[in-house]
């Protein structure tokens, strides 16, 4: 009965695009202790046993948190599969900080002012112009921008050939986001600026990631949307977090439509687990309202 459940969750995961190996090993690892012991459904005090024999903490915390979202899959299908509670062996990763949403008006004051970045008359200040736009309407990670190659703008969108553990993806891009990057390429035959990169500098090649977000902070409190050096304020990867914060609120409010939508942009952003996008549920006063109000409802017994 395992099995063909796993079969069933590893098969939805793959049809988002992820590869999914590692977590399909440790279900049948699992599956396959569980099966020897005659069990038919997960028990709670089986995982326990079987995490506890990890080689370490780490190893221990992740064939759990794997185990665990399984099992939420499969207890939704059969309520005799137990979930266990999160956190039983530990927490990974620190909890990450709410992001800066940048505002529009925010956004268009950076790109004007990266536009009177020195060298004057060269490609430069519109390489970084462009660069910001592009982060901003694609959501795309920083590196991936910056290893995007001339030749990557093709027909159907942009080829992203480094995103995150190696995976490629075809990212479709509005027809405003293509008309702005003709225009850059434009300038770039304009300007004689030469180079495969798609974002060049004056020497021909795609400017340090360190160095972009130097720039965008320096931007930023120029025009007084950061304090002074040491505290905290808006970065170039704020531009990802509040493309996804804005899709996420502009999606219809009910549980279908959300849930699809989740699956969507967990593509596009090039997210390995889709929990990475839930994330970002929390990330605005207007999703947590939401959020809030959907579980209110639930509580009352209303459709939510």
């Amino acid at each position: 009965m395992m099995n063909a459940q796993i079969e069933r969750y590893v098969a939805l995961h793959r049809s988002f695009g992820r590869k999914f190996d590692a977590q399909e090993r440790w279900l049948r690892l699992f599956a396959s202790y569980a099966n020897d012991l005659g069990d038919r459904h997960i028990k709670v005090e089986r995982i326990y046993d079987w995490c506890r024999s990890a080689s370490s903490q780490n190893v221990a915390r992740d064939r759990f948190d794997h185990l665990r979202r399984f099992c939420l899959y499969a207890h939704a299908e059969d309520q005799q599969h137990q979930v266990p509670p999160a956190g039983v062996f530990g927490r990974g990763k620190r909890r990450r900080p709410t992001p800066h949403i940048i505002e529009p008006e925010q956004l268009r004051a950076i790109m004007q002012a990266a536009l009177d970045l020195p060298p004057k008359g060269k490609i430069s200040p519109h390489t970084y112009h462009y660069l910001f736009g592009l982060l901003a309407t694609t959501g795309l990670r920083i590196s991936e921008a910056l290893a995007l190659q001339c030749n990557d703008v093709v027909d159907d969108g942009l080829v992203i050939r480094n995103g995150k553990f190696g995976k490629q993806r075809l990212l479709p891009i509005q027809p405003s986001t293509r008309e702005a990057l003709d225009t850059y390429l434009s300038i770039r035959r304009r300007l004689n600026a030469r180079g495969d990169d798609l974002f060049v500098t004056t020497r021909g090649r795609a400017p340090h990631q360190t160095v972009v977000h130097i720039v965008f902070v320096r931007l930023a409190r120029k025009l007084g949307f950061r304090g002074p050096t040491g505290t905290k304020g808006i970065r170039v990867h704020d531009l990802r977090h509040t493309f996804a914060v804005r899709s996420l609120e502009s999606c219809q409010h009910d549980r279908e439509a959300i849930r699809h939508h989740l699956a969507a942009l967990s593509t596009y952003l090039g997210h390995t687990d889709v929990a990475n996008t839930y994330w970002y549920l929390e990330a605005t006063p207007v999703l947590l309202r939401d959020i809030a109000a959907a579980g209110e409802q639930l509580f009352r017994g209303d459709a939510a």
